[in-house]
């Protein structure tokens, strides 16, 4: 199983564990984790190589989102990254209490990628169509993606686990 980490976060994966299928023709991706994860599965396809399942966990969607808001963010993270990063991870983990996790070093570019990616339905149907099993989890109380557009995006080619009360780590208590 290969596991992509969100963005500014490293080493999260235990935070999935009830939900994370272990098995060496899985790749399992949180967040901006999840784009990486779907480009993996297509390289990996690309190359002959076995894959069964892709796993998405909170996926990084904001493709609903208007230029503006994507251009406040890239604005917000330039002009104080520690001040943007420390809002961001507050809100991944609102309703409930922040919990200590690892970071790692980000990037405007990487922002970027993660605000302007764009699911593609043909896309995601050529996986499917080559046997891949999609599971997309989402947190109906995640305040970081666009959850609605993304569960009605999913539902057509996935199954989607949409959890009650859940943050955008699938917390609910």
């Amino acid at each position: 199983m290969k596991f992509f980490s969100g963005f500014s976060l490293k080493n999260e994966k235990h935070l999935f564990k009830n939900y994370i299928k272990e098995s060496k023709y899985t790749a399992c991706g949180f967040s901006y984790g999840a784009i990486k994860a779907f480009n993996y599965i297509q390289e990996q396809l690309a190359c002959g190589n076995r894959v069964d399942t892709l796993q998405l966990i909170s996926p990084a969607f904001f493709q609903s989102k208007s230029d503006k808001f994507k251009r406040m963010q890239s604005l917000a993270y330039s002009k104080n990254q520690d001040k943007y990063l420390e809002q961001f991870i507050s809100g991944c983990f609102f309703p409930h209490p922040k919990m200590n996790l690892e970071y790692t070093k980000t990037s405007i570019s990487e922002l970027n990628e993660l605000l302007n990616f764009e699911w593609s339905i043909p896309q995601l149907l050529e996986l499917v169509d080559k046997g891949v099993v999609i599971e997309v989890y989402l947190g109906e109380k995640d305040m970081i993606i666009d959850v609605e557009s993304a569960r009605e995006l999913f539902l057509q080619v996935s199954t989607v686990t949409y959890m009650k009360n859940a943050n955008h780590f699938l917390q609910t208590k």
